[in-house]
């Protein structure tokens, strides 16, 4: 008797092609009414990232800055204005990582053109 040493190979499903959603987001209450904020904090919490975004003085910030320069100690507390804080959980802020890093690099390749 001839022994069969035809095996199946076994293979793992390939991964889920990437795929692009168009997805419109509707504005409820005010929030299409955009947030100025020149200032974030990022903290972790269990599951999901609190971006906060705030706004400090701008005349406040140049003090500060003058104050660094010239060696002078620094307040070791600033008042400022909370605009927002989002809780983002992980993947999602690994999306949002990448499609940052894609506006940066834009504008950097613009900014080399530019030159």
């Amino acid at each position: 008797m001839a022994k069969d040493d035809s095996r199946k190979e076994e293979t793992a499903p390939a991964p889920a092609a990437s795929q692009n959603v168009n997805v419109q987001l509707v504005p409820s209450g005010q929030s299409d009414q955009p947030i100025l904020a020149n200032f974030t904090a990022l903290h972790a919490s269990s599951g999901v990232a609190l971006i906060d975004f705030g706004f400090l003085d701008p005349g406040a910030l140049n003090a500060l800055t003058q104050l660094a320069r010239t060696g002078k100690k620094m307040p070791e507390r600033m008042s400022g204005r909370l605009g927002a804080r989002v809780a983002v959980p992980y993947d999602s802020l690994a999306n949002l990582h990448q499609q940052i890093g894609r506006v940066l690099q834009a504008l950097a390749k613009q900014r080399k053109t530019a030159q």
